[in-house]
């Protein structure tokens, strides 16, 4: 072994060893979504909403946590009318989780009760639907802002340290591919053809990371997939078209943290119809930008995968015997 190549392999064990005691070592990210608090009772009618501005503002100076955009949770409330009276049921708890990509929701309440102001917040997790509370009260003439920030800080406490018990395992590949064929077993699965137009914000996407994902979910599952990247005649009966996307969203010490986006519809190439459509927010964590982009579209094309494939499958008909 030559001095060069022994220098190489040292390097090579010190860099990956590196890598997994930066990732060991730093906490868990839950991506976060602030929902606005109701006021309740009489009293100022504005007090929710100065409460939740105050309190997304403290919140987002957590350089430990990570809050989804208010932007873009408006949009998703508007678009799904979901009800805000700060009462989230599990199935839009996690419909809001696949659309934002938070894992976690807050949701809360203001109350006027003599000369007190009482803030009662709730953390829930959009997998499990596990819930946590926090709570901060002050004199309605007092510091709003001192308030709010003292119960964003018990907030911030209770994700970093007890954050775990409202998330959920994140199931792994194969778990995830188990539980696809189990869904499409002993059905007739139509050919496929897979096109997902990917970017990451301002750096070159060097591969199609979610259309790798989903051809390998489909394949592994028992569909035959035509590439059509490789411009061979295209008999596909059902077209999977997607687009993703990924951006750089925090740093975390010697960590990134990225969010990704992807969009997919299942179109029948015969009528033109689309038979459904699935959308997915994912957030990845590691060393290196582009490695954390990749990895979220992964992540969000196995979740789409294993809910859009089965919709395509079709109940294999019976074949009559002819008689004699």
């Amino acid at each position: 072994m030559t001095i060069r190549l022994l220098i190489s392999c040292l390097l090579l064990v010190f860099v990956n060893g590196w890598a997994t005691r930066a990732l060991a070592s730093e906490p868990a990210v839950y991506p976060m979504a602030v929902f606005p608090f109701q006021q309740r009772g009489p009293g100022n009618s504005d007090l929710g909403e100065q409460v939740t501005m105050l309190l997304t503002a403290h919140l987002l100076e957590r350089p430990d946590l990570y809050l989804v955009e208010r932007e873009g949770l408006a949009k998703i409330i508007d678009e799904q009318e979901l009800n805000l009276s700060g009462m989230v049921d599990p199935d839009s708890a996690t419909r809001i989780g696949q659309l934002t990509g938070a894992r976690i929701l807050v949701v809360g309440s203001v109350s006027e009760m003599n000369d007190k102001i009482y803030v009662v917040a709730k953390a829930i997790g959009t997998e499990t639907s596990r819930v946590l509370g926090a709570s901060a009260k002050g004199r309605i003439d007092g510091d709003l802002d001192n308030l709010t920030g003292n119960l964003a800080e018990k907030i911030a406490r209770t994700v970093i340290h007890r954050g775990h018990e409202l998330v959920a395992d994140r199931p792994t590949r194969e778990d995830r591919i188990a539980d696809l064929k189990k869904a499409v077993r002993n059905q007739r699965l139509p050919k496929l053809s897979i096109e997902v137009r990917e970017r990451h914000v301002g750096q070159i996407t060097i591969d199609p990371a979610a259309e790798t994902e989903l051809t390998l979910f489909s394949t592994e599952a028992g569909f035959a997939v035509t590439n059509v990247r490789e411009s061979k005649p295209n008999d596909a009966e059902v077209l999977l078209i997607g687009e993703g996307i990924s951006e750089f969203a925090a740093r975390h010490g010697d960590l990134v943290s990225v969010k990704a986006r992807l969009e997919v519809k299942a179109v029948d190439q015969t009528s033109g119809k689309v038979i459904a459509i699935d959308r997915e927010v994912a957030i990845a964590v590691d060393l290196t930008e582009q490695i954390a982009g990749k990895s979220a579209l992964q992540d969000a094309a196995a979740s789409i995968a294993t809910r859009l494939l089965p919709k395509l499958a079709q109940p294999k008909r019976a074949i009559k015997k002819k008689k004699n």
